[in-house]
């Protein structure tokens, strides 16, 4: 393959938990793994072993040329050239929302626009036993490194959808007899007093507007985190994570 359309056709991950996460993942190809020359860290000689298990080339080279290649300076010394981030069907996602027979757990990003928010997102999600999470290919931060990088490799283990029409996407979990909760600070009903336990999917709105009014419309019920204090506003990673602990810690104690 010609080395210009290679690099078309791939990304660079940095750091070590997703380049490592991604090797343990096994949902991307590997192209070449960049590490700094001489950066003797604990991490290193299991990268090397699996880089030679892999038949991943392995290139050393200075540090600054390792955050060059990535284009980031935060690559604590280890890059890698892979195959771009495995997006799903969102009739896939569907169709495999209950893996292993569990009930279907899902998370709808509506408008996060900071890789930052939506790799915390993912990272609590996966840690919650999310199935996956579903964002609209507009108006959202796409699954790229730097997510993989905020979400300290949680990203490379996560199913993601894009689709154009979220309310779309709404539906389809609908028909399928899961109850979609949206997170609104002016919803009366606060998330704790609904019923959990069973197909869930949980909608989060966007930095500064939140869900938009569309979508609101079509989210079976709408809830609310309550709080005190003189402050009512919660970022968008911290309240999607208090909600996804909330389902949790609910299916925990039904035995679920």
């Amino acid at each position: 393959m010609d080395n210009r359309k290679r690099t078309a056709q791939t990304e660079v991950l940095y750091g070590i938990h997703p380049v490592s996460e991604a090797l343990a993942a096994k949902r991307r190809r590997f192209f070449t793994i960049y590490i700094a020359a001489g950066k003797k860290v604990l991490w290193e000689a299991s990268l090397r072993k699996q880089a030679q298990l892999g038949r991943i080339p392995l290139t050393e080279m200075s540090l600054p040329e390792v955050n060059r290649v990535a284009g980031s300076p935060f690559t604590q010394g280890i890059a890698a050239r892979v195959s771009p981030y495995p997006v799903m069907e969102i009739n896939d996602m569907v169709m495999e929302a209950d893996p292993g027979g569990e009930l279907p757990f899902l998370l709808v990003a509506d408008g996060v626009m900071d890789p930052g928010n939506l790799g915390a997102l993912v990272r609590t999600g996966v840690c919650m036993g999310i199935s996956g999470i579903v964002v609209p290919k507009n108006r959202c931060a796409p699954p790229t490194p730097a997510v993989s990088r905020a979400s300290a490799g949680a990203l490379e283990h996560i199913r993601m959808a894009r689709v154009t029409n979220l309310v779309r996407a709404i539906q389809r979990f609908q028909e399928k007899g899961i109850w979609v909760y949206g997170l609104d600070p002016e919803a009366k009903t606060p998330l704790f007093s609904v019923d959990l336990d069973g197909p869930v999917a949980l909608v989060v709105g966007g930095e500064e507007k939140g869900i938009r009014p569309l979508v609101k419309r079509h989210c079976d019920a709408l809830v609310s985190i309550p709080q005190r204090g003189r402050l009512n506003s919660l970022n968008v990673s911290v309240a999607g994570g208090i909600a996804m602990y909330t389902v949790f810690q609910k299916r925990i104690r039904a035995g679920v």
